[in-house]
């Protein structure tokens, strides 16, 4: 009588645990579906691609109207949004987190934010 007892509290304990892990793998699939964390992956990535193919002299132009609409609701400044500095590209979406990409092209890339349209980056790739 008292094994049986036993082996349904056990149960009990493995299934609430089951539950338990699959709430916070939901939660954290939920978190990087849809929305900033996916807008900074592609940013980042979009940005050093272009970085990468273009030569010096090159002026990139790109529009991230998306983007800029995430960082308000988050209350990023419009600025913060994009920074580069020693190969690596920087998207800013949220307040705490961010999210990188590293090209590797050796040029020298300054960027400005456009802020009469406020929807642009301007990108210029120059010789270091």
């Amino acid at each position: 009588m008292n094994i049986k007892g036993q082996i349904l509290a056990e149960n009990v304990v493995f299934i609430i645990l089951n539950l338990i892990f699959l709430t916070i793998l939901m939660l954290f699939v939920f978190s990087k579906m849809g929305g900033e964390a996916q807008l900074e992956e592609k940013y980042s990535k979009q940005i050093a691609l272009m970085i990468d193919s273009a030569r010096p002299g090159t002026m990139i132009h790109l529009n991230m109207e998306d983007a800029f609409e995430k960082a308000k609701q988050n209350g990023v400044n419009y600025e913060d949004v994009v920074s580069i500095s020693d190969n690596l590209v920087n998207v800013k979406l949220r307040e705490k987190t961010s999210q990188s990409y590293s090209f590797f092209n050796d040029v020298k890339v300054t960027y400005e934010f456009d802020s009469q349209n406020q929807k642009e980056y301007y990108f210029f790739v120059d010789k270091k």
